[in-house]
């Protein structure tokens, strides 16, 4: 069984960045106060497509253009492609046959969409990696994640005011020089499994008069999202423990960028070195399905990570479900 590194990582986004007064305003004049919401979340800035010809699609295949053309690769390279989002622009044909079609893939390269909402690009990383190393003749892989929520929640304010616009995208490759993907858990809790809805009143209500185009867009009941926390912290301790790497050997912790305090409390609890916890959801926003991947990205833009280094990702998809990774970068 050989290994899955992470051959390349590139990051979209629209150039249209928003920062927090037009959400505050937005939302005073509503009569709702989100000011002190977004100082919890550690929210600054934030992209969002203000182009009718932008979407999550067009994102993705900037995003997997840039990711090819930084790896010296072109899509004929390409064994897997895996579309992740909970907000795609199709539901058929897949989005993953449509990115196979702007970028020119191979006849024989497999391709599907995964949805596994704000942890879908970790669990497709690790569906990714896992088939690759039961199956040598997939070679390479290209994981893209994508969300554009926005334009579904305007009058949701944790959702419009926090949640931005990207698109992420990862090559895999098989390698012998590292252990590449090590082991994954995850912790399903669905006892708020209602509290995110989308459509509102499920696909298969949305031609009923009674409903308008409104009527569709997310439906969200607020809950304490810091009982995620308990669980991260029990799944990422026990993910260390059985593969006996202690918390130091890590290069960096790639989390969840919903909510800076959670981001805290969980580095807090387990005693990480705050440096080498990623938070960039200041600068991004909440991105989403991919939000893990585009701390990694600005990680190694910055210089904090390395090759070689141990990768620990951490995440939480509405209903909801903890996922973790142990990785060498």
């Amino acid at each position: 069984m050989g290994a899955v590194r992470i051959r390349d990582i590139q990051v979209y986004h629209p150039s249209n960045e928003v920062d927090n007064e037009y959400f505050i305003e937005r939302f005073r004049q509503k009569g709702t106060e989100v000011s002190g919401l977004l100082r919890a979340l550690g929210r600054n800035k934030r992209f969002m497509i203000d182009n009718p010809a932008e979407n999550t699609l067009t994102m993705a295949i900037e995003a997997s253009k840039s990711a090819l053309q930084s790896a010296g690769l072109s899509a004929g390279d390409l064994d897997l492609i895996i579309f992740t989002s909970q907000t795609p622009e199709y539901l058929l044909p897949s989005n993953a046959l449509k990115l196979h079609n702007a970028l020119g893939g191979d006849l024989n390269t497999i391709c599907y969409d995964l949805n596994a909402n704000c942890a879908g690009m970790l669990v497709a990383v690790d569906q990714a990696s896992r088939y690759m190393m039961g199956n040598p003749r997939i070679e390479r892989a290209l994981v893209v994640g994508a969300d554009y929520l926005t334009v579904h929640s305007p009058d949701q304010p944790v959702y419009y005011s926090n949640f931005a616009d990207s698109a992420c995208a990862v090559i895999l490759e098989a390698a012998s020089d590292t252990r590449g993907l090590i082991d994954s858990i995850y912790q399903t809790d669905t006892s708020v499994i209602d509290n995110s809805l989308f459509p509102a009143h499920g696909l298969s209500n949305l031609y009923r008069e009674e409903f308008t185009a409104k009527d569709a867009q997310v439906q969200f009941t607020p809950f304490d999202d810091s009982v995620c926390v308990d669980s991260a912290v029990d799944s990422l301790r026990i993910l260390l423990e059985r593969n006996g790497i202690a918390k130091e050997d890590v290069g960096g912790y790639l989390f969840s960028q919903f909510s800076l305090g959670n981001v805290k409390l969980v580095a807090e609890r387990l005693g990480i070195d705050e440096q080498k916890v990623t938070y960039i959801g200041d600068k991004y926003g909440y991105t989403a399905t991919n939000s893990p991947f585009v701390a990694l990205y600005e990680a190694l833009k910055e210089g904090k990570i390395s090759r070689g280094d141990y990768l620990v990702f951490w995440t939480v998809g509405a209903g909801w479900q903890n996922v973790s990774l142990l990785m060498q970068f």
